[in-house]
């Protein structure tokens, strides 16, 4: 212990007496390990961390699904109702619908996101009320009267955290009810739910049919579904009994489960299937970074150990082992490691602010990244480890010094200085590989986001506000109410001063949900197995296209003459054109939903558009106008000729003029839901061309460094070559020339671990082959002339050598 006190004091004086070798030293590192404990914060929070419910291995997401496609489905309340009664792996199953309520009865009506569940929710997740108690299966198909319980966010804002909280109304979508408890903290499945309230029926009712008893129904696919394994039951057991069960289903019911089975997947994996890949690798890129920094370090050292030679020299004469030599140079590394550490710590502090900001909203888990335990643990780790790793090497290199040629009077330690110059060169060499992999995978991801951003979306996005509406089912009962409620919105907003036009939809661009529907085609024969013509419904107003810009391609668009007493018409995408008539003029055809629906006629044929995102293909889709089949929840837009601050508080006062208890949430605008539609590609992109950019500063400073050093060490030799004549110029070419091999060197095999590495990025690239050749050649020359500039600034400074005194340099 008095020796380790002993190396420690001594290694904390040589930091003190080299402040500049210190500074550098673990301002490096400081920037590997606190990008790395920024990026590990994430993955703790989002992959690492165990969920908030008790065992919550045994919980699982069930879905139906296209047996050929292994798809995840939405399910119809019947075969829920079957799996219910039929499995033998479950403890308990809960099916549920997501919905948005509309709490009213104070003086701002709010919008709150809330669930349709049965009584299994509770005791599938494990979770008990702080206060109060959660309803029961008696409690469920009551029809009115209705209980409900809420999350500790909604009590504490809306009934200031009330303690006689039992009992009292709350009014949702204009029904009363009954609070009969309240969640946790942080408890908010699904989503970000404030409000969880039994089904009228035995099953959650249909949004578009409230009043309908959907027990029975195997048509309608619109819920979700989560269950708990019994004790002991393995996944692969429970998959295997739900096959079974679907067989079953499949036999008794085949008109509509020919073909389907079940899909079962942890609630873990369902949480965090499609964020892992592009996690992971950020986490490797930053890992590069981390490598970087500790091959920067490392030359550092190994720059500093030439200089301790004589030192290291004369304690081996005074009688000092080889290995207390190492040892104490391993202190110096390791406290010089722990200092980077901790200034790296204040680095992740700070940068997990600015993450967070920047961070697509729907990341899972975003809200818990912090620095806890685990995260203070894995920091002094990689801390403790690159101490010690990358200091062992130079330490090794240190102390292999020949003893008589150092002592000597002017000797140079030439084999050692060559042994370090060889292992400086192969540590930059690495540097320049490991940084060329990570500006490919940053130029790709770049080239990506770049060709997505041109993505024509089919529609204009600019001056373009959007407000989404939901009618409560008891003020708004029936479709006349519904679709009346909407011509009055519209019109009071196309009377804004500076709006062009005005017009709603039932499924906005961009936004969650989708709703596709089965269609029969007069004079095309149908088998019933559900595999034919299928498309996206989209309820519209008749300036919707005008509106959002969609180009009417053939025919005409809605008109006020097209309502609910006129034949109904349709009007479909360009691309169902192309796939059901591909060699026929759609003007004209018919089409309808179901055997016993009216035909629709084809009037017209618009643009396609990317409904799902900018990144998914566009979909067949038909639009019907909105007076034949008024939804329920619509989205109300608007295009101005400008974009003026007051349009989002005119058009909620002009909602609110037709009904002041309705909820009006955050007015959007178009350039706004495509931003967010891309924010996981641009967050994945900008870490990893931050960590490229880094990574290229660190290898730039890496080979200038060697360079450099390079130089000193031959001034002699440089002074000799200038004394026979060479000229400046032969001299910049010597030195740069010495560069370019390293670099080159590392380029190449940087190219190979590229092409090799690359492929991860498959799943997250667009339009962009993982082995792009343009981002490769690009890439090549952009290190190249970048260790090229590195070494022209030493390769100048050895050009102005004064002949006479590089002959006297030792």
């Amino acid at each position: 212990m008095q020796t380790l006190l002993q190396d420690l004091r001594y290694a904390i004086r040589m930091m003190a007496a080299n402040r500049s070798f210190t500074a550098v030293a673990v301002l490096a590192l400081a920037l590997g390990i606190g990008a790395t404990s920024v990026i590990f914060s994430v993955v703790n929070a989002v992959l690492l961390r165990s969920l908030p419910f008790p065992e919550p291995d045994r919980i699982v997401m069930v879905f139906e699904s296209d047996l050929q496609q292994h798809s995840k489905e939405a399910i119809a309340a019947a075969n829920f109702v079957d799996w219910r009664g039929q499995n033998q792996v479950f403890e308990n199953i809960a099916t549920y619908r997501e919905e948005g309520f509309s709490l009213t009865g104070t003086d701002r009506p709010e919008r709150a996101a809330g669930v349709v569940t049965t009584a299994g929710l509770f005791p599938v997740l494990g979770v008990q009320p702080i206060v109060g108690r959660v309803f029961q299966a008696d409690e469920e198909n009551r029809g009115t009267g209705r209980v409900a319980v809420i999350s500790r966010s909604l009590w504490e804002r809306r009934f200031a955290a009330n303690a006689n909280i039992i009992g009292q109304t709350l009014t949702a979508n204009g029904e009363p009810l009954t609070i009969i408890g309240v969640m946790p903290a942080g408890f908010r499945f699904p989503g970000e739910s404030d409000l969880w309230i039994p089904p009228r029926h035995s099953v959650p009712e249909h949004v578009l049919r409230p009043t309908v008893d959907m027990s029975s129904n195997r048509d309608s696919h619109y819920l979700s579904a989560i269950a708990r394994l019994k004790p002991g039951v393995t996944l692969q057991q429970a998959r295997a009994d739900m096959d079974m069960v679907s067989r079953n289903l499949e036999e008794k019911n085949p008109n509509n489960n020919i073909g389907r089975g079940v899909n079962l997947t942890t609630l873990r994996e369902q949480s965090v299937g499609d964020i892992r890949p592009a996690l992971l690798v950020l986490f490797g890129a930053v890992g590069f970074v981390l490598l970087i920094a500790c091959a920067n370090v490392a030359n550092l050292l190994l720059a500093r150990a030439a200089t301790r030679q004589k030192e290291i020299a004369i304690r081996t004469a005074l009688g000092a082992t080889r290995w207390r030599l190492v040892r104490q140079l391993l202190t110096e590394s390791v406290v010089l490691a722990l200092a980077g550490g901790a200034l790296g710590l204040l680095v992740a502090l700070w940068g997990i602010d600015r993450l967070v900001s920047v961070m697509p909203a729907d990341l899972r888990g975003a809200q818990n990244i912090k620095i806890d335990g685990l995260v203070l643990g894995f920091t002094l780790t990689v801390a403790l480890a690159t101490g010690v790793v990358f200091g062992l090497f130079p330490a090794l290199q240190a102390t292999r010094n020949d003893l008589n040629e150092t002592l000597k009077e002017g000797g140079r330690g030439g084999t050692a200085g060559a042994r370090r110059n060889r292992a400086r060169s192969l540590l930059v060499v690495s540097e320049i590989a490991l940084s060329m992999v990570l500006l490919i995978g940053a130029g790709l991801m770049i080239k990506s986001f770049v060709r997505l951003e041109r993505v024509n979306p089919g529609f204009e996005t600019r001056n373009v506000h959007t407000v989404r509406l939901s009618l409560p089912a008891a003020q708004y009962p029936d479709s006349q109410r519904r679709a009346a409620f909407f011509q009055q919105v519209v019109q009071r907003l196309q009377s804004i001063p500076g709006v062009e036009s005005a017009a709603a939809i039932s499924r906005l661009p961009l936004t969650p949900g989708n709703s596709g529907r089965g269609v029969i085609i007069a004079g095309r024969p149908t088998d019933g197995s559900g595999d034919g013509p299928n498309a996206d419904y989209r309820v519209i107003s008749r300036d919707y296209f005008r509106t959002i810009g969609v180009p009417l391609l053939k025919g005409r668009a809605f008109t006020e003459a097209d309502n609910a007493d006129a034949p109904p018409v349709a009007i479909i995408n360009e691309r169902m054109a192309r796939l059901y008539w591909t060699d026929e003029d759609p003007l004209g055809q018919r089409l309808r939903i179901e055997s016993d629906d009216p035909w629709m006629e084809i009037i017209g044929v618009v643009g396609d558009v990317k409904h799902l995102g900018p990144d998914a293909e566009s979909r067949p889709e038909f639009y019907v106008p909105y007076l034949n089949d008024p939804w329920p929840f619509m989205t109300a837009l608007v295009r101005s000729a400008g974009s003026p601050k007051s349009l989002a508080d005119a058009m909620r006062n002009e909602v609110w003029a037709v009904d002041k208890d309705l909820p009006v949430p955050d007015i959007k605008t178009m350039e706004q839901l495509l931003s967010a539609s891309v924010a996981r590609r641009r967050f994945n992109m900008l870490l990893l061309g931050i960590f490229a950019g880094v990574a290229l500063v660190l290898a730039a400073v890496g080979i200038y460094g060697v360079i450099s050093y390079s130089v000193t060490q031959r001034t002699h030799e440089i002074g000799i070559r200038m004394a026979l004549g060479a000229k400046p110029s032969d001299v910049v070419k010597l030195v740069v020339g010495q560069g370019i091999v390293l670099a080159l060197t590392g380029v190449g095999i940087g190219l190979a671990g590229a092409f090799a590495l690359t492929r991860v990025l498959a799943s997250l690239l667009f339009e962009v082959g993982t082995t792009d050749l343009a981002t490769f050649a690009t890439i090549s020359l952009l290190l190249t002339g970048v260790a090229l500039g590195a070494c022209f600034i030493p390769a100048r400074r050895a050009a102005k050598v004064d002949p006479m005194i590089a002959l006297r340099y030792e």
